[in-house]
């Protein structure tokens, strides 16, 4: 399949590493403008030097922190200057925050609430009125199988994914008669840079991990990227509102 997104404009937030960074890569070879935002702006610009191997001229990328609700409109409004009007946005920004609940402080649920969730509400409420005036949008939200099948010992992540996919199904519900399409990519265990310090920290973590995955191995965040690069596009017009688990295997629920 030959997907293109020639005339789109991406913004990907935590879009200088990981899964972020690949699916920047992926949208880019896809033709589509590219925006990264990410928290240092020194490791954005690297990943920017990246994208314009690939597509010099149509990548842009800005100093974004998503728990400060005052950078929101001036870093969006960043990309509309330098790349116009968004209409994809991928809401990537997180990390992995597991705690048994009595140990989890109010401090916390919060911090992780507003990385997670409060992000996506926010760059979402940003951008969804340009695409809905304009009949046409696609918003992907990074969630995690953990929010289908929480077990104990994962607060505050479990929650704050188990909410990400309740936002995507009401936003895919609410803008879907608008030409705009919502939904999440519930990861499983995928290679970062957070799996390779478990690893190296952890002797026998990766053949435990292993096992626990029907495929026997982790995943590639090019495998996200592809996904990610097909939900946004064309192809993908009548797929709204579901999470698509990329966890080969791993959760029971689909």
């Amino acid at each position: 399949m030959d997907i293109r997104l020639d005339g789109r404009t991406a913004l990907i937030t935590g879009g200088s590493r990981g899964l972020g960074r690949a699916t920047a890569l992926r949208l880019a070879e896809a033709g589509a403008r590219v925006a990264i935002a990410a928290r240092r702006l020194d490791v954005v610009q690297e990943t920017v030097a990246e994208l314009e191997i690939v597509a010099r001229d149509k990548v842009a990328g800005f100093s974004l922190d998503v728990c400060d609700p005052g950078q929101f409109a001036p870093a969006h409004q960043a990309v509309v200057d330098a790349l116009g009007p968004v209409d994809i946005l991928f809401n990537n920004a997180g990390t992995h925050a597991a705690d048994p609940f009595l140990e989890t402080t109010d401090e916390a649920w919060q911090a992780d609430f507003d990385l997670k969730l409060f992000s996506a509400i926010r760059m979402s409420r940003i951008v969804l009125p340009g695409m809905k005036e304009r009949g046409w949008g696609r918003v992907v939200n990074t969630v995690a199988t953990l929010g289908k099948t929480p077990p104990a010992n994962t607060s505050p992540t479990s929650i704050s994914r188990a909410a990400g996919m309740a936002l995507t199904k009401v936003l895919a519900n609410e803008f879907g008669p608008h030409g705009i399409t919502v939904n999440a990519i519930a990861v499983g265990v995928i290679e970062s840079d957070q799996i390779a310090h478990m690893i190296k920290s952890r002797p026998g973590a990766l053949e435990q991990i292993q096992k626990r995955v029907p495929a026997g191995r982790l995943g590639k965040s090019e495998e996200f990227a592809d996904l990610a690069c097909f939900l946004v596009s064309e192809n993908a017009g009548f797929i709204n509102g579901v999470a698509v688990n990329v966890d080969g295997g791993m959760c029971p629920v689909l």
